[in-house]
């Protein structure tokens, strides 16, 4: 797969597809990511390590940039954020979404445009909203008819916020029910069923200060079919019209959010980008005109789609086990590191890597070093047989929810992320250490 297309990977595709493009085969079983050995990162940094590719998050931006030509990207700064992550998405010329005031904080520090920045939530904080407009962010999508009043308050009779509102249009997408957020009955946005949308819009547009220019929609997360984003459309601009038709107000934007899905093991699917923006603008350009209404300005929001593919993560053997017919790889990191494979299941492809093997292949499950039963990072993966402590496993696609979802369980310490760009590789965010622990705890 390059980096230009985010299409379906056929079966039977090379094992190193879902691997950034610069990836490179090294002898005695060795592989370079950014033109930097990978067993030479694990040892200069220790183990466990996220690696980015700066290279692969530039040209994924950039893939974004020309299949939307005319619409605005905004990179979802909740799949993977760091000051450089800052600067690349900037240096490309995407917007950013951001979910709380620390991450809005970190880019406008970092030098973002704040009015590039859109702030979601489904629950604000009044530290998230006073930051925003603190900082002058461009957009605020509101997500429950709470946030009308309060918003309108901090904003203050002499102000101005533009607003979006967050619509719940009644489809189901995703790759797991714990990430599918297109119908009623979960936590975000406002139903078109129970008219819990067209009120809200009827509230904001009857507040002065608070100036509605479109809707946002947000259906899932890991979509690998273009289907769901056709039907969305169709019913968020059949919104837009009832909206004309009742207050004589035209929506000029429309955010159909991200959810792009990506492939985390060789042969899997992934959404295409191409076919993704090709029905897209079909949909919109059709549905606006059976409904006598201006098109508007388009924008997504790619989070895991540009950082997932990006990273790659190491780990050190620690144990290897059989217990009946199973074989537990253990590694000297695991759900503090990733949760994902806990939290909805999420299946990677771990790959030994800094010695070549004649072995036979093993079936095994990789786990973590946590005290949880359920602290596993693959079931079911083809290892070398002869796999032992000390080897070292990068498992590749590893870019988005992990370093942003990591935790101190056990006191562990979350891993270092190293940028890896054109054969040099350079510390991006520190490993955290006890040190840190102990600072932070400050009780007696």
């Amino acid at each position: 797969m390059t980096t230009a297309t985010l299409s379906e990977i056929p079966a039977g595709a090379d094992e190193l597809s879902v691997w950034p493009a610069s990836t490179t085969r090294l002898p005695h079983g060795g592989l370079a990511v950014g033109g930097v050995p990978l067993t030479e990162i694990a040892d200069r940094f220790d183990t466990p390590a996220y690696v980015l590719d700066e290279g692969e998050v530039r040209a994924r931006c950039r893939a974004y940039r020309d299949a939307f030509p005319d619409a605005e990207v905004l990179y979802a700064a909740k799949a993977f954020l760091s000051r450089a992550m800052v600067h690349r998405v900037a240096e490309e010329g995407l917007g950013l979404d951001v979910c709380s005031a620390g991450e809005l904080e970190l880019a406008v520090t970092a030098g973002f445009p704040p009015d590039r920045i859109v702030l979601h939530g489904n629950a604000k904080s009044p530290r998230d909203i006073a930051t925003a407009l603190r900082l002058g962010v461009g957009r605020i999508v509101i997500d429950s008819p709470s946030e009308i009043a309060r918003l309108a308050a901090a904003v203050g009779p002499d102000g101005h916020q533009k607003v979006l509102v967050r619509v719940v249009p009644g489809i189901s997408a995703g790759g797991h029910e714990k990430i599918r957020t297109g119908t009623d009955g979960q936590k975000f946005g406002l139903s078109l069923v129970d008219g819990s949308a067209q009120h809200a819009v009827a509230r904001i547009l009857g507040q002065p200060q608070l100036e509605l220019v479109g809707l946002h929609c947000h259906i899932g997360s890991q979509i690998t079919d273009v289907t769901p984003y056709a039907g969305a459309v169709r019913r968020m601009v059949g919104l837009m019209a009832r909206i004309r038709d009742a207050h004589g107000t035209v929506l000029p934007e429309l955010d159909m959010g991200g959810g792009h899905g990506i492939a985390h093991r060789p042969g899997a699917a992934a959404l295409d980008l191409t076919a993704l923006a090709r029905r897209l603008r079909a949909e919109l350009a059709e549905s606006c005109a059976a409904a006598g209404l201006p098109v508007p300005r388009l924008a997504v929001e790619p989070g895991r789609a540009i950082a997932g593919p990006a990273g790659v993560a190491l780990y050190r053997v620690l144990a290897v086990k059989r217990t009946g017919d199973r074989v537990f790889v253990a590694v000297d990191g695991g759900m503090s590191d990733n949760p994902r494979p806990a939290l909805y299941g999420a299946r990677y492809a771990p790959r030994l890597i800094g010695r070549h093997s004649t072995a036979g292949p093993l079936t095994a499950t990789v786990v973590g070093r946590h005290c949880e039963a359920g602290d596993v990072l693959a079931t079911d993966v083809d290892l070398p047989g002869d796999v032992r402590p000390g080897d070292l496993l990068a498992v590749p696609v590893s870019g988005a929810y992990q370093f942003s979802m990591a935790s101190g369980y056990n006191m562990v310490g979350r891993p270092p992320v190293i940028a890896v760009d054109d054969g040099t590789a350079r510390l991006l965010v520190r490993r955290e250490t006890l040190d840190d622990f102990r600072r932070r705890d400050i009780g007696d």
